[in-house]
């Protein structure tokens, strides 16, 4: 089980835009990086850092077969984390009561003054 550091270091190394669209490429099933240079339209070397960052973190993984290697995904706390980073909210969150944008109510709580 990872630690709270960890994870947070996971995060901050999946928050770049190709990163998140390898992951979500991982997530349906094994690359190689010619597949991932389709899609990506960046060149194979850029690709290739990102994937080895990726692997440096234990967030991938590859296999070779043949003359390729075959990534895939290893920490199980990517799927929930691309999810909610991709995921559409149609609408913010309500202001409270007490807020000064809506002028109504009180704080709940004990002011210090």
């Amino acid at each position: 089980m990872l630690a709270v550091d960890n994870k947070i270091e996971i995060v901050k190394i999946i928050a770049h835009p190709v990163r998140i669209k390898i992951l979500e490429e991982l997530m349906k099933g094994v690359k190689c990086v010619s597949d991932f240079e389709e899609f990506l339209e960046i060149s194979q070397p850029n690709v290739s850092q990102h994937l080895s960052l990726l692997r440096r973190y234990r967030i991938i993984d590859y296999y070779v077969d043949g003359r390729l290697r075959c990534y895939f995904l290893r920490d199980p706390m990517i799927p929930d984390l691309i999810e909610i980073i991709t995921k559409e909210y149609k609408e913010e969150l309500p202001a409270p009561a007490c807020c000064p944008v809506t002028k109504k109510g009180t704080y709940p709580g004990t002011r210090m003054r």
